[in-house]
């Protein structure tokens, strides 16, 4: 008998600076910038692409691009998401 498995949106568990937070830690664990700016993207995508992208000085398309697949962000992008998320 084969496994079935559903895709899970996983945005709609990031409820709360503490959940993103451990989201992050997670990403960071594995040691994949990747991963990391993927899991920055989640959370972003969370409270509101548009809303972190004004906050953190960057268009909305800019920081989709920078969190996406295909992205390679600058340090201080994820910097200015981090901030915009209020997260530490």
């Amino acid at each position: 008998m084969a496994i079935e498995t559903q895709q899970i949106d996983i945005t709609e568990f990031i409820d709360s600076p503490e959940m993103a937070t451990a989201y992050l830690d997670a990403a960071l664990i594995e040691g994949d910038p990747a991963l990391f700016a993927a899991a920055l993207g989640d959370i972003a995508k969370a409270r509101g692409m548009s809303d972190i992208a004004r906050k953190a000085g960057v268009t909305r398309e800019a920081l989709y691009n920078a969190l996406g697949e295909t992205g390679d962000p600058r340090l201080s992008t994820l910097i200015g998401v981090i901030k915009a998320l209020g997260l530490k």
